[in-house]
């Protein structure tokens, strides 16, 4: 469990609250907005109503004892960069800001941020991938040229083992699991015959995982 310090209660703010409540974690949440930090109120910890480009009102809030302070500032992008400065002056641990563009993702990784969220840009790469293919279900982003794929078994597979298919030597990706029903299998092994039924999680370089699964 984390204690975390999140500033700003819009849509992205209230639904990484949620999400963080959820999962566990203490959550401290902070708006300029009444009305919003209200809406929050069961959703977080604890809440308070405040200017966080005041530096005094953030003093108070003993920044330093949070494990992560989140910036999910938006529409003020002003805002953003005071409220992720003063986070860092004060002794923030860890600082992970939101923002809408490059430009302003290099402004605040040079100004405190320890890590640059883009929301609308992830979610967009993410349902481009996921519905512009039609094998993929899901997939993680691993670095600038890997991922991990949960995808659908193509029909030309379907009834082959996948030692038959020897994906690792042909395209360099690897088969990490193999799911049915909901229930995960980890311990692959080549005589594992594939169906319609199953989806599998393969990890791989995305150029070879394109001409895999013809993406």
């Amino acid at each position: 469990m984390k204690s975390v310090l999140l500033i700003g209660l819009g849509r992205f703010g209230k639904h990484m609250a949620l999400q963080l409540n959820q999962l566990g974690h203490q959550v401290m949440g902070v708006d300029h907005d009444e009305e919003r930090v209200n809406d929050a109120m069961d959703i977080v910890t604890n809440a308070q109503i405040g200017d966080s480009t005041n530096e005094e009102f953030l003093r108070s809030l003993g920044v330093d004892n949070y494990d992560v302070c989140i910036v999910a500032i938006g529409n003020d992008f002003q805002s953003s960069l005071e409220t992720t400065c003063s986070l860092k002056e004060l002794g923030a641990r860890f600082v992970v800001s939101r923002a809408e563009r490059d430009g302003q993702a290099k402004f605040l990784l040079r100004n405190g941020a320890d890590e640059v969220v883009y929301p609308e840009k992830q979610v967009a790469k993410w349902a481009a991938i996921r519905y512009g293919s039609d094998h993929i279900l899901d997939y993680i982003e691993m670095d600038d040229t890997h991922s991990i794929f949960e995808v659908s078994v193509p029909k030309s597979w379907v009834g082959l083992s996948i030692g038959q298919l020897d994906i690792r030597r042909k395209y360099n990706i690897n088969i990490m699991a193999v799911k049915e029903n909901g229930k995960m299998n980890v311990s692959v092994t080549p005589d594992i015959v594939l169906t319609q039924e199953k989806t599998m999680l393969v990890i791989g370089e995305y150029k070879a995982l394109q001409k895999c699964f013809h993406m």
